[in-house]
Parts: C-alpha cells; structure tokens; sequence
C-alpha cells in the first residue's frame, strides 16, 4: 500500500537517467537538481524564520521570568512592608504606653492587666507585658503565665535592651515561649536610673499571614535569624526552632530576588529581605517552573505554529521544486526527441542518398546487361538452328529475369531516397506496407519467419507522408524481427476505424516486454538490447513520427508471448497537423 502511494506521488523525473550523458552523469541528474533546489530554496526559507522564532523565543522567555522575577520581589516588599510595620506598631505602642504612663504605674501590675487588655482589643498579637528594673528583677507582670520572681539580668534580651535602648529577641527557647518574641524599651528616669518595659508577642500572627500569601502549590514563606533558625513554620524546611536547609543569604539593605535550587535540585526563586532592627530575615521562595507555566503553554503554542509554519514551506517549495525541475525535464525531454528527430532525419536523408546514388550506378550496368542480353534473344530468336548449346535460350531468359529482380530492388531503392522530404499526398497503406516487406523479405525466409498481411479491399486512401510511414514500419518491423526467434510469425492488419481513422496492427510472437520497461520504452535512449549495440532511438522517433502524423500509437506486451503496436493514423489530416508536418 505504502510502495504503491510513493510510487505514485514520485515525479517522473525521478528515475530517469540520460545515458548519452556519459561521465558527466551528475549534470544530467534531474534528481540532484531538486535536491539542490529544494535545499537551497529550504535553507534561504527556514533560516530567517527559525532566526526570528529563536530570537522573539529568547527575548520573550527573558521577559516573562523578568516580569516573574519583578512580581516576587513586588510581594516580598510588600509583605517586608507588613511586618516590619506589624513590629513598628507595637513598638509604637509601647513607646506610647511608656510616654502614657508614669514610673510608679507601670510598677503596678493590676495598671499592667488594664494596659494589656487594651493593647490586646486594640492591636492584638500581645501575650503578656512587664516591667524590669535596672538589675533585671521584674518588677510588675501581667499575662498568662505566673508572675513570680523574675531576674533577666543574664539573658540576652536584657542585656541588649540596657545597651541599644530597643531590642526584639529571636523565639524563646523555653517552651512557654516558644512561639513568641519578645520586645523591650528601656526607659531612663531623671535620676540617672532606668527601667524596661517588656511585652511578649504572638509570632503565630506572622505565621498566619505569610501562609495567606498566594504562593501557589509549591511556593513557601518564612523567617529565619541569621544562623538559620526557623522563627516561622515553613513547607519545606519544618517547624519553627528547625534549621532551615536553605543557605542563609548575604545582607542587603533591601529586599532581593535571586535565583537557587531546593533540596529536590528544582530551581527556585528566593526573595529575601532583612527586618530592621531585628535578626529576622523574611524569604520567599517560589517554584520557577510553576511562575513560568504560563510561558510554557504560550511555548507550545509557539512551537505548535513554527512547525505548521515550517511544514507549510516545506510542502511549498517541495510543490515549487517538483514543478519546476518537472517542467525542465519536459522541456529537455522535447529538445532531446528534437536532437534525435533532427539526427534521425539527417541519418535518412543520408541513407537516401547513398541509395539513390546506389541505385543509379546499379542501373547503368543492368541496362546494358539488359539491352545485350535482349539483343542475343533476338539474335536466337532469329537463327533456329547452329546454336552451340541447346542450353543458352535458357540462359538468356534467367539473365533477363535477374536484371528484372534487380531492376526491382533498385526502384524500390530509389523510391525510398525520393520519399525522405516531407510531402502529404493520398497514400495506399497496403502498397506501402509491401513495400516495406519487401526489404525484409529475405531475412523472413532464411530465419523461417511466417508474414502474413491482412489488408481489406475497400480500405480508402489516407492523407499522410510516405516516407515518415515508410520510416515508422521499418522501425517496428526490425524491432519484431530482432525479438522473434527463428520460425516465428509476424501479422501485420489494417481496419478502418469509422470514418476518419484507420488502425494498423504489428504483432509478433518474440520475447515481449517486462510490464515495468513498457513504461518507457518511448523514452528516447531507453533499450533492452544495450549489448546489442542499440542506440534506444527506433521507437522514441517512432512515437514521435505518429505523433506529427496526427495519429496514436499504443503497445501491448507480455513476457514470452509476444509484443503488439496499434497505430491509429487519420484518413485527412487536420490542418493544423498538415501545416506543422510541412513547417517541419
């Protein structure tokens, strides 16, 4: 099925070889033509189109992950904004509660109780608030967990506080603070003394508002300190007080995006922004594949258009390129059978020549032979008697029918040299396919080939060239010769086919053609018969000869039982047919 399409859909061109090409075979090679030229034409085609495809697919991807890149660092600021403005709040609010309120109500837990409640309905995110002399004894508390005898004079949070003035620890490793940060104010009294007012916070509000972040499936927010403590519950990196896998990023003033690889090796893009005035760092980390999703299916659609688009070119110049090496070969192939015409005519014409010439030199000897062998019948016939051999009158009569014979062969030498010009005149088929017997006439009767003609009476006189008809039943008539065997049949027939056209028929019993050289065998320098010496010319010029005659010609064959040619030729030309068989 598939041999077959291709077959088909293969040009003619294809497989033909010019075997007058010789050793320059490439030249003539109309496949490597259309490969040049479909290749050629491809290259200059597809090159700017994948140029321009490879840049607008570059450019475009650069421009897409930088629009991915700007909206992650858009919302790492903005949710650096959110928290560091959560912090500022309530460190605001306990600058106001110290501002607010004097020494000595500070030191009063049951104010502290009303303070928190407050702070608690008007802020929220509060646990609980205190106030720390200068030797870190807690002085008043209020909150959820018991007051008692509080010192933080050794811890970190105090210390930094007495030397900064304002500090936000990190989470607390106890486990009633695990989940909360504290923030102190010192607070100096004129008499050169201080005190800190400390207040617990919630960092589980944090948590809550970074995992509302639209992060899509496998985005991730989270604070770190700097040595890479979790302070927020993350995706992937745990719970807080866990260390985070990820490397704990540079310090920068402001907020940046860059481009790392999680645990998995998946690229990742990770916004980091450092609180101020704390040791948190805020990170965003975003899948890149999932930010870029969107470019991935506007890339198949890209790509889905560039192949049509290049699918569209090539079976453009694949048509463009077959139609045009198509009409080169056509017009090769008609200068080729004009070469060929042209060449085969000259040959005639040559041969017509040599045979008149032939013919006369011939006929003058026959003549006189002729004319003294008459002149010695007359003489016999005159004196009956003294004749030295009773033998010599028939002698003289074999003399006398030979000169005829030869006289005969000469004529028929002649007329064929006369008929090498081109002249339409009313035309006996039947005498002329004689005459073309004639000329093999010997050949049959030596190789025992049986020849039998079969012409009807009433068969009317067809407008046609002699010679070229002389010409085209030679041709076939060698060509059934050269096929049979010895004591093979040859049947030649003519019949009228209606009123203007009339079919002649050579059919032989010889060797027959391959169904696949049938094809071809009107191709000009096509043969079977190339260790014979043929030339592939007879039936090329054959076909072309009908043709000009304004007739058809067709074949019909099979291996081992013989070959068939119907020649259809018109009773009265057509006169366009008449004036270009003139013009030739």
């Amino acid at each position: 099925m598939n041999l077959t399409l291709l077959k088909k859909l293969k040009p003619g061109f294809w497989d033909h070889h010019d075997v007058a090409a010789g050793t320059e075979k490439s030249i003539f090679s109309f496949r490597r033509k259309w490969k040049l030229v479909f290749l050629l034409t491809a290259v200059v085609a597809l090159i700017p189109l994948l140029a321009i495809a490879l840049i607008n697919f570059s450019v475009t991807r650069d421009a897409i992950a930088s629009e991915v890149s700007q909206r992650t660092a858009q919302l790492l600021t903005a949710t650096w904004h959110t928290f560091s403005f959560y912090l500022s709040e309530r460190r605001s609010a306990l600058e106001f509660v110290l501002r607010d309120n004097t020494p000595v109500e500070l030191n009063d837990s049951k104010r502290l109780a009303v303070i928190l409640n407050n702070l608690k309905h008007g802020l929220g995110g509060f646990v609980d608030i205190g106030t720390v002399d200068s030797t870190g004894n807690q002085i008043a508390y209020a909150g959820p967990f018991p007051p008692g005898a509080m010192n933080y004079c050794e811890e970190k949070c105090f210390q930094e506080v007495v030397r900064r003035g304002f500090f936000i620890s990190e989470l607390g490793r106890q486990n009633r603070l695990r989940q909360h940060i504290v923030m102190a104010i010192r607070k100096d009294l004129p008499d050169g003394n201080f005190f800190v007012l400390r207040a617990t916070l919630s960092i589980r509000t944090v948590g809550e508002l970074l995992q509302q972040l639209e992060l899509g499936e496998k985005g991730d927010a989270f604070i770190v300190n700097r040595d890479g403590i979790l302070q927020t519950t993350s995706r992937y990196h745990g719970k807080p007080s866990g260390r985070a896998s990820i490397a704990v990023p540079g310090n920068s003033q402001k907020p940046r995006v860059i481009r790392n690889y999680n645990a998995a090796g998946e690229p990742f893009l990770v916004g980091y922004a450092y609180i101020p005035e704390t040791s948190f760092i805020l990170m965003i980390m975003q899948h890149e594949a999932e930010l870029m999703q969107p470019w991935y299916s506007m890339r198949l659609k890209l790509i889905g258009l560039l192949i049509f688009c290049v699918a569209v070119i090539l079976v453009a110049i694949f048509c463009m390129a077959t139609y045009l090496i198509h009409r080169i070969h056509t017009a090769d192939q008609k200068r080729v059978i004009a070469l060929h015409q042209v060449e085969y005519a000259n040959k005639m014409a040559s041969i017509g020549r040599l045979a008149a010439g032939v013919a006369h030199e011939v006929n003058n000897p026959l003549a006189v032979i002729n004319e003294k062998a008459g002149l010695l019948s007359d003489l016999m016939t005159l004196k009956t008697q003294g004749f030295p051999d009773e033998r010599m009158p028939g002698i003289v009569a074999d003399i006398l029918s030979t000169v005829a014979r030869c006289s005969a062969v000469t004529r028929r030498l002649l007329n064929f040299a006369r008929h090498t010009d081109i002249r339409i005149e009313p035309i006996d088929l039947a005498e002329v396919i004689g005459e073309s017997l004639a000329f093999l006439k010997k050949e049959a009767e030596y190789r025992r080939i049986r020849v039998t003609k079969t012409v009807p009476g009433d068969l009317p006189l067809i407008e046609s060239d002699r010679g070229s008809l002389e010409q085209i039943l030679l041709n076939l008539l060698n060509n059934a010769f050269s096929a049979m065997n010895d004591g093979g049949r040859l049947d030649l027939s003519v019949e009228p086919d209606g009123d203007h056209h009339v079919t002649l028929t050579i059919a032989d019993n010889g060797c027959g053609i391959s169904e696949e050289d049938l094809k071809r065998i009107f191709e000009p320098f096509f043969t079977t018969k190339s260790r014979e010496g043929s030339t592939g010319l007879g039936l090329s010029v054959t076909y072309g000869m009908v043709k000009q005659l304004g007739g058809k010609i067709a074949v019909q064959s099979e291996i081992g039982q013989g070959t068939r040619f119907d020649i259809i030729l018109p009773v009265k030309l057509d006169e366009d047919v008449r004036r270009d068989l003139l013009e030739t």
